[in-house]
């Protein structure tokens, strides 16, 4: 498996039987564009398209992405309705708690503390769905756990016992999310990873720009952290 952060809280995984990007977010992404990285680039071969809530700093370039490489769309069931009106036609849905497979792996969506809304140019704000991470189990790969936007919170403690994920991709940027020393308490109380990769920080200067707080207090632990620039690629 190969993990490429593209900034913020976007990713692309790469396994033999599947080019998977979740949340993204690219247009106005500044990590992603102080990378030199180009949508048509990250997004070549793209299979399927994840998303973890229906804020535009996640759902991002999905229409075009989704229009340009023909990807199926993985959503909430309420984004991704709205999604379908946007022209999206290649979707597939669920909800908290439920698994979808996807050929050569499968997802189930878990919960999030946050929100998930988008306000369109008429000013109206249109509610999408409830937050979620998204759980990801392969035939023959590690099990990868995007927890989306979120807090910490206890029930943690069942997602990690009833899908014992081996990487953690985790939000670590405060304000919207949790902060790093939160973060590195979330990764450390409740989860085993094997490996953990911070993201949503230093996109905007209203967050954390650096993940030195979730690495210092991940210090004496089990886990590795990968914290790859925009563009770099951890192997798994």
């Amino acid at each position: 498996m190969k993990i490429t952060w593209l900034g913020h809280a976007a990713f692309r995984i790469e396994t033999a039987k599947a080019k998977i990007l979740i949340d993204p977010f690219l247009s106005y992404n500044s990590s992603f564009a102080a990378a030199g990285l180009g949508i048509k680039d990250v997004a070549e071969g793209v299979t399927h398209i994840l998303l973890t809530h229906g804020h535009a700093d996640h759902v991002g370039d999905t229409v075009q992405i989704a229009k340009d490489t023909g990807a199926v769309v993985l959503a909430n069931a309420d984004l991704a309705s709205w999604l379908n009106t946007k022209g999206v036609e290649k979707l597939e849905m669920g909800n908290t708690g439920g698994t979808v497979g996807l050929g050569g792996f499968s997802v189930t969506f878990t919960n999030a503390l946050h929100s998930s809304a988008q306000i369109t140019e008429d000013g109206v704000s249109h509610a999408l769905g409830n937050p979620n991470g998204l759980m990801l189990h392969f035939d023959d790969e590690p099990t990868l756990f995007h927890m989306g936007d979120t807090d910490i919170f206890s029930d943690m403690a069942l997602i990690n016992e009833l899908h014992q994920p081996d990487i953690g991709i985790v939000p670590i940027g405060d304000r919207f999310t949790m902060g790093g020393a939160v973060a590195a308490l979330a990764c450390q109380r409740f989860f085993n990873f094997k490996t953990a990769i911070p993201c949503h920080y230093g996109t905007f200067p209203i967050i954390d720009q650096t993940p030195e707080k979730f690495i210092a207090g991940m210090e004496g632990s089990k886990t590795a952290v990968a914290a790859p620039k925009a563009g770099e690629s951890v192997s798994a």
